[in-house]
């Protein structure tokens, strides 16, 4: 008979029945009783009013009454925790039965139930599985320490269980170790700093005899562990190497790509010339390529991985690229990745292959992918020098099909290959004029319109074809309006008697009909170099074109080398690191990179004890597009903001837990940031400049600003820089920096109007930041901002504002309000403006302080091509708030020990070596919150390049 009858409806007094049956006698009687109760609760209905009688069930002999029982446990406890403590007898006494299974599936059910008020009886259970003598107890209580730690890690902390997980590394059952391992994973992801998994040699070589016995899915721990471990040497990368190669020819895709990320971070540290290196990457080729023969989603999740590795290593695949012809019935997205894998393959041996591949995708019926296999001849163009010549017969055959999209596409990609090859293919642009009519796509058309201004001199018509699209100007979009004033400027340039009505047209077009600010500003340029110096204009506008690249869109190597360490997981499928889409990133101390080859020197600590230091690549911050960064910043109401008086102000609870650490425990002493505030500053400085088509003048004048506002000698200011163009501001252009005046933090704007009508009523607000920065006044903006009018002026800030993490950590995100509209926009602020004045750390505090920070915390940076002297580096640093506490010579170089102080309290500790005669300098960091370190790093090499 078949479960169904447990689904099926009851009459009235379900719950009084069930509740009935629960408490009889009858063994099968209430075995039936609990399958019903179970059903009910897999369909949705509530039927906690039964967790006492489901509860009494478990004093039971029967492992599948049990199983059941333990299931509701499960599902109910977090509803009922005071009900829940009844079954912790159960519990305690189903962990000392004699069977195993019993054992085994009540620390499985106490790690599933996440109530803390029961956690700490839980822990002496947990503790006797740990030691169990059956290794299937033991490999399930190891689980039930991550389950544990996720719900209380003090706890588990303090009863020791960490240090009984890492025994079960060295467990002579491997299952038992693969499931240790994965427990202090997961354990050591959620604290970054904490080095559970401490792998030295002796326990790799653990790792390794149980890799080959346990199953699939502890294959895969072990070699996730194994990627995040640095050998000591090439010997040992290379016997690492020899003995998870095998796990290559595994039937489960997860452990072969596990495997390969292993040997992808491994083969880093060969030896390029030694044979195992290239033994090892020919091993590599026929795993990657049998993963192609999987359904469609796993060839899909095989191919993102394999693009990684043939940016990084195409060596690898190179006499493979067959398999990545596309097949008739291949999903679009597979047929996609392999177009682009294809691409990334071709050289000058089987260009001729790849050709007659794209050639045949052209006259596909799928209208996406035929359109990428038309980019994909031109990228090959532009790849493979040889084949150039190939790839551009090939396009104009494809031209000659007349189809629509064909066509456009080829133009497109024509342009490009005309841009890396100048002067050798323009004897098609005949063939490419005669389907002029047909271009209806904005890329398409600019495409062409460029071909005709950058080759008018060869085309006798040139001026007939530019003026049929300036017949419709205001109907086209702003690409291809751009593409038609620079060109027709090129034409003029170039046949000036014969053009001048036309010139004449599209600049009035541009300035007086056009409200796009870009266009217009476009037009003003062009008319001011055009009038006041023909041979300017023709040097700025017929200038010489810089060779397009082979590869634009390879990924970042710093970010490349990142996805590398992460293959096999969700971050390969994206191509964006884990902490661009996980909620909660672990931030730069968890960021992994390929390892180096040679080993980075150790550093002295300013105890003389030597230490090794992290190195870390640097990372460049981006600014999320105004789409992603809007955050609760669409809430604000943007009044005003209130006036804080002038006077220190102490430092936040909320923004010192920000980063949490600090040195009150060691100064016994206030850690508040104090920040004194200055007076009142000046009024703003109106800066009018006419943008209307001059008679007469130079260049100078159409970029001519009014001096900017004046700063205290040897303090670093960052020069102004567009925040939000006039263009995404509806006319409104913002530029703006930030700076520390006498303990005054300042936002110093300069705002533009760009439009056609006045802007008043000018308001600002900053949403919640890494460091409590709020204006510290209102926007001093008294009278209207007129059109083609800039204005000056400075902001004064504080850092009482209310604190949440960013990322990146000097994220700040602002908006800006006027008659007009509200307008979003985010910027980066500098760190140094940052440094408080009292950031002088006495020497033996400071001695001390170094000691207690611990040494993962230690970052260290490089400083390029910096010229100054030791002395001119403390100087300088010295005048941003960053102290030199101590100065020695040692071994002839000079070390500087410094200190600096954040708003938040935050204290950062630095050591900076200068090799005399040596324009790169060393600096080493360490602070209690070594997310700033970065930040802290590109303030010394602004201030010091500077």
């Amino acid at each position: 008979m078949t479960d169904s009858k447990y689904f099926t409806t009851t009459k009235k007094g379900e719950i009084f029945e069930l509740k009935a049956d629960l408490n009889s006698d009858k063994k099968e009687k209430k075995k039936e009783a609990v399958k019903k109760v179970i059903a009910s609760m897999t369909v949705g209905k509530d039927v906690s009013a039964l967790f006492p009688d489901v509860v009494n069930c478990m004093q039971t002999d029967n492992l599948e009454l049990k199983k059941l029982v333990y299931l509701y446990l499960m599902n109910y406890a977090k509803n009922q925790p005071d009900m829940a403590i009844m079954a912790v007898n159960t519990f305690v006494k189903d962990c000392e039965d004699p069977n195993p299974l019993i054992r085994a599936l009540a620390v499985r059910t106490m790690g599933c139930i996440r109530v803390d008020k029961i956690t700490e009886y839980l822990c002496e259970p947990l503790r006797k599985c740990l030691k169990d003598e059956d290794p299937y107890v033991r490999k399930t209580a190891a689980v039930c320490v991550a389950k544990l730690h996720d719900i209380n890690a003090q706890l588990v902390e303090d009863q020791g269980f960490l240090d009984t997980l890492k025994d079960l590394i060295s467990d002579s059952n491997p299952m038992v170790v693969a499931n240790a391992v994965a427990a202090l994973s997961e354990i050591a992801e959620s604290h970054p700093n904490s080095q559970l998994l401490d792998l030295n040699s002796q326990t790799i070589n653990k790792l390794m005899t149980a890799l080959n016995e346990c199953t699939e899915w502890g294959q895969i721990f072990i070699l996730d562990s194994l990627a995040n471990y640095v050998p000591k040497d090439d010997r040992e990368a290379q016997s690492i190497c020899e003995r998870v190669t095998p796990r290559l020819s595994h039937a489960n895709s997860g452990v072969v790509l596990s495997a390969v990320k292993v040997l992808m971070k491994f083969v880093e540290l060969l030896p390029k010339d030694a044979e195992y290196h290239t033994t090892l990457l020919k091993k590599l080729a026929p795993p990657l390529v049998t993963l192609l023969s999987a359904e469609p989603e796993l060839q899909y999740v095989a191919l993102r991985n394999i693009n990684l590795i043939v940016q990084k290593r195409p060596e690898i695949l190179k006499h493979e690229i067959k398999v990545f012809f596309v097949k008739y019935n291949d999903p679009i997205y597979v047929k996609l990745e392999k177009l682009d894998i294809m691409i990334r393959l071709a050289s000058q041996a089987n260009i001729t292959q790849v050709l007659a591949e794209l050639k045949e995708y052209a006259t596909e019926v799928d209208v996406d992918f035929v359109r990428k296999a038309v980019r994909a001849i031109g990228r090959c163009a532009i790849k493979v020098e040889q084949s150039a010549e190939r790839c551009v017969s090939t396009l104009l055959d494809l031209i000659q099909t007349k189809v629509n999209y064909v066509v456009q596409e080829a133009v497109v990609v024509i342009k490009d290959i005309f841009r890396k090859y100048p002067n050798k293919y323009e004897s098609i642009i005949a063939t490419l004029c005669e389907n002029l009519d047909s271009l209806d796509e904005p890329e398409a058309r600019a495409a062409m319109i460029w071909i005709v201004g950058e080759y008018a001199e060869r085309i006798d018509n040139a001026d007939e074809l530019l003026e049929s699209f300036l017949e419709g100007f205001h109907d086209e979009s702003t690409q291809v309006q751009l593409q038609l004033l620079t060109a027709i400027v090129k034409l003029f340039l170039k046949k000036p008697t014969e053009t001048q009505e036309l010139v004449q047209q599209v600049l009035s077009l541009a300035t007086q009909d056009s409200d796009n600010p870009d266009l217009r500003d476009r037009g003003y340029i062009y008319w001011r170099l055009l009038s006041t110096d023909p041979v300017a204009a023709k040097e700025v506008v017929l200038a010489e074109k810089p060779l397009i690249s082979e590869e634009t869109d390879l990924l970042e190597p710093t970010l490349l080398e990142e996805l590398i360490c992460h293959i096999s997981s969700l971050a390969s499928v994206y191509h964006k690191p884990p902490s661009a889409f996980v909620e909660g990133g672990r931030g730069i101390a968890t960021r992994r990179l390929l390892p180096a080859r040679s080993q980075s020197e150790s550093i002295e600590s300013p105890d003389l004890g030597s230490q090794t230091s992290h190195s870390l690549s640097q990372q460049t911050q981006v600014i999320p597009s105004q789409s992603d960064l809007l955050g609760d910043l669409l809430n604000l109401d943007l009044a005003p903001p209130v006036t804080v008086p002038p006077g220190p102000s102490s430092m936040q609870t909320g923004a010192y837990d920000l980063l949490g650490g600090g040195l009150d425990s060691l100064l016994g002493g206030d850690i508040g940031g104090t920040s004194a505030m200055s007076g009142g500053l000046g009024g703003p400085a109106v800066m009018p400049s006419s943008l209307g088509p001059p008679a007469s003048g130079g260049l100078g004048d159409l970029f001519e600003l009014a001096g900017g506002i004046g700063m205290p000698t040897g303090t670093y200011v960052p020069p102004l820089s567009v925040w939000l163009p006039a263009v995404k501001a509806k006319g409104l252009d913002i530029q703006g920096t930030f700076a520390r005046r006498q303990s005054q933090i300042c936002l110093e704007l300069m705002l533009s109007n760009k439009a056609l009508q006045a802007m008043a009523d000018f308001a600002i607000q900053f949403n919640k930041n890494s460091f409590g920065l709020v204006p510290a006044s209102p926007l001093q903006v008294h009278a209207p901002l007129m059109p083609n009018q800039s204005i000056e002026f400075s902001v004064p800030l504080n850092t009482i504002g209310p604190v949440m993490k960013m990322d990146p950590l000097n994220n700040l995100q602002v908006a800006i309000k006027n008659n007009i509209d509200v307008f979003y926009f985010s910027c980066l602020v500098p760190i140094n403006i940052l440094f408080v004045e009292d950031g002088k750390m006495d020497r033996q505090v400071f001695l001390a302080t170094w000691k207690d920070i611990p040494n993962e915390n230690e970052l260290q940076f490089q400083i390029k091509e910096c010229s100054l002297n030791a002395d001119a580096v403390s100087n300088r640093l010295q005048n941003n708030n960053i102290f030199t506490i101590a100065k020695r010579n040692v071994e002839g170089q000079d070390m500087l020990y410094q200190s600096l102080k954040l708003t938040n309290g935050i204290w950062v500790l630095a050591e900076l070596r200068i090799q005399p005669g040596n324009s790169n300098y060393t600096l080493s960091l360490k602070c209690r919150a070594p997310e700033v370190s970065q930040f802290v790093h590109e303030a010394y090499d602004s201030i010091l390049k500077s």
